[in-house]
């Protein structure tokens, strides 16, 4: 959807986008805590490091219980995959004045473990997540599932932003390998759109949602 930036649902609280709880506001502190003045792109950056490293990405964490995709409840957890943690990062910059809205595209993720690789059944991954932020009269789709350990462990580039272009997947890793090619969009929505995402997992990636998860040493901590 294309909405003005002056639409206040960029800055609303939703169902998911929770900014108003305690604990979404307990980690922009925490994001944010002894830096000083900011403009809007300064804080967008902290905020962007805060999900991206403070969440390891797991991508067995995916669950059918919608109070797990809550920002209030991602920001408590440890681990978490592409989805919950780019709904907190929305939240977390609606909380902070900065127009926000959720992106979405199916991607191949051609460096996919082994391990779960077998228990998708694919390496294609629907539903990508990624929060789009609204920064100096442009939008900026920002991925932050891959936290900086991660990266290193797969020896793909981490994504950076420093409020002059997107943070989207590198197609290439450190040695030229192909790593994440962009499929097909879904869009971008101002809320999490739940129900279709889950529709569209037991479609395509059966018993995945149900377990139980293998063990996979690749995202362990």
């Amino acid at each position: 959807m294309d909405e003005s930036v002056d639409d206040p649902s960029l800055l609303a609280e939703t169902e998911f986008i929770d900014h108003g709880h305690p604990a979404v506001s307990e980690f922009v502190k925490r994001a944010l805590d002894g830096t000083g003045p900011r403009t809007p792109t300064e804080t967008a950056v902290l905020l962007f490091n805060a999900v991206r490293d403070g969440i390891r990405y797991d991508p067995y964490r995916c669950s059918r219980d919608p109070d797990a995709y809550r920002a209030s409840a991602v920001a408590l957890a440890p681990t978490n995959w592409c989805v919950p943690k780019s709904v907190l990062l929305c939240a977390a910059a609606r909380a902070s004045g900065i127009p926000a809205r959720l992106g979405f595209a199916d991607v191949r993720n051609h460096l996919t473990s082994e391990r779960l690789h077998a228990a998708m059944g694919t390496d294609v991954f629907m539903w990508h997540g990624y929060a789009e932020l609204h920064l100096d009269g442009r939008w900026f789709k920002l991925s932050s599932a891959f936290n900086l350990e991660m990266c290193e462990r797969f020896g793909v580039g981490v994504l950076s932003f420093d409020g002059t272009d997107d943070a989207l997947m590198h197609p290439y890793d450190s040695t030229g390998r192909r790593h994440m090619e962009y499929l097909r969009s879904h869009g971008s929505f101002e809320d999490l759109p739940l129900d279709r995402i889950l529709a569209d997992f037991d479609e395509f990636y059966p018993g995945f949602l149900e377990g139980p998860r293998p063990a996979d040493p690749q995202f362990a901590g």
